[in-house]
């Protein structure tokens, strides 16, 4: 093996450790001019010319309601009465980088099954905002899917920066290849599909974070490309970059907006920062409140399936003493512990809105070990093939999060236990 071959390249998370450092030194740096929304604009933010495409996460938003109730009327307008009584299909994606390739190859393999439904909402976060709107269009997609997760390297998704370069600027690579790759494929037919199947009920949703606030933006994409606005489709591709931008090691994505009738600038990163995988989170109240209003409704069976773009269970790596090594485990553990709350989560919504909870994740045991450098095309190869291999066959979805039992006579010998020793003497 040669140096060149032997050298370990960087992973996005060990150097954005290293972006990090250079904190430090760059204090002296000019900084980029901008405006960004104060806090007590929050409430009053919107995007110029194409109002209600976006919500706080965390926050129960009355335009993302009404979307949802306008969702079901147009289901009905399209459809027919009695097709509100089919099962309404969630997918929600995760983030996981390359590891994303696992989650094109389960859904290629369910087109191969033969069982795969349509949704009825979609969401990603960071790589699953890439994945998408793709998984949203459907199995005439899929080809896109496997080009753009098992046809490309590192270099296809950026380039990093030298040392110098970096002092300047507000990342350690750069993702113009990335956005090139999204140029390709997220065009005006890609987004007059999307706005045709959000005409008819259907909803995609992706997350970003907007850094300044510290708070997660859920956008509806849908409502987004079906706005006409001239530049949709440019914002469309841009807030599936900065989902996708891991603050420090990918530039952030600079989104004006409008308070109060005036102009800001937020700072966008990736939707992972806040949460690993969102489903419609706070911002549209309980849907089984909006289910149970309807008599017809009320009988409509929620299915939620999840991909988990990466492992669950620990993963053994021997860390080196070094800065730049600990800096990265610590936030990939970080990121792993997250993830793990964030299917918790979501199975408490689930449980509180009447939906089937089925989990998707990479198998540990038969997960390909991790390359040198990322994005490396031949581990996303095999990861995509563990993905299709496994949903072709049929998918053993889990039914509940990670380490939890929800076996009823666990919890009665569980709540007997606790009650007898809180007895009183």
């Amino acid at each position: 093996m040669s140096a060149q071959q032997g050298r370990r390249r960087p992973s996005p998370i060990t150097f954005l450790c290293w972006a990090l450092i250079l904190v430090l030194v760059q204090g002296c740096a000019t900084l980029r001019p901008r405006k960004p929304l104060p806090s007590d604009m929050e409430s009053k933010v919107e995007m110029p010319g194409i109002p209600g495409v976006r919500a706080w996460g965390d926050e129960v938003s009355k335009v993302f309601t009404d979307y949802a109730l306008e969702s079901i009327r147009q289901e009905e307008a399209a459809f027919g009465r009695e097709f509100l009584k089919t099962p309404a299909h969630f997918l929600a994606l995760s983030g996981g980088g390359d590891d994303g390739a696992f989650g094109a190859g389960v859904l290629c393999g369910w087109t191969a099954y033969g069982d795969r439904p349509k949704f009825k909402l979609v969401t990603g976060i960071s790589t699953g905002a890439l994945i998408a709107p793709f998984a949203f269009l459907g199995s005439s997609y899929d080809d896109i899917l496997r080009r753009l997760y098992t046809g490309i390297s590192s270099r296809d998704i950026f380039r990093l920066r030298s040392l110098f370069t970096v002092l300047w600027q507000d990342a350690a690579a750069d993702t113009r290849p990335l956005a090139g790759k999204l140029d390709q494929y997220v065009d005006a037919a890609l987004l007059a599909a999307i706005a045709a199947e959000h005409r008819q009920g259907r909803r995609l949703i992706i997350g970003t974070t907007q850094l300044d606030a510290q708070r997660l933006v859920l956008w509806d994409m849908g409502a987004l490309a079906a706005s006409g606005h001239p530049e949709a489709a440019k914002l469309f591709r841009k807030i599936m970059l900065a989902s996708a931008s891991i603050p420090g090691a990918f530039p952030p994505q600079y989104i004006q907006v409008e308070a109060a009738g005036r102009w800001y600038e937020e700072m966008h990163v990736d939707g992972g920062t806040t949460a690993q995988v969102v489903l419609y989170e706070n911002a549209l109240k309980p849907l089984a409140t909006i289910y149970d209003a309807d008599p017809v409704l009320r009988r409509r069976s929620r299915v939620l399936y999840i991909i988990r773009n990466s492992q669950i269970k620990p993963e053994w790596e021997e860390v080196r003493p070094r800065l730049a090594a600990i800096g990265s485990r610590a936030i990939a553990t970080l990121i792993k512990t997250q993830g793990i709350g964030d299917l918790y989560r979501l199975y408490v919504f689930a449980q509180r809105d009447k939906i089937d909870y089925n989990l998707a994740a990479i198998p540990s045991d038969r997960a390909p070990s991790r390359p040198r450098e990322p994005f490396q095309r031949a581990y996303m190869n095999a990861l995509f093939d563990l993905g299709y291999e496994m949903a072709s066959r049929g998918y053993p979805w889990l039914k509940h999060p990670p380490g939890f039992d929800p076996d009823p006579l666990f919890w009665k010998a569980d709540q007997k236990q606790v009650s007898e020793q809180n007895r009183l003497p």
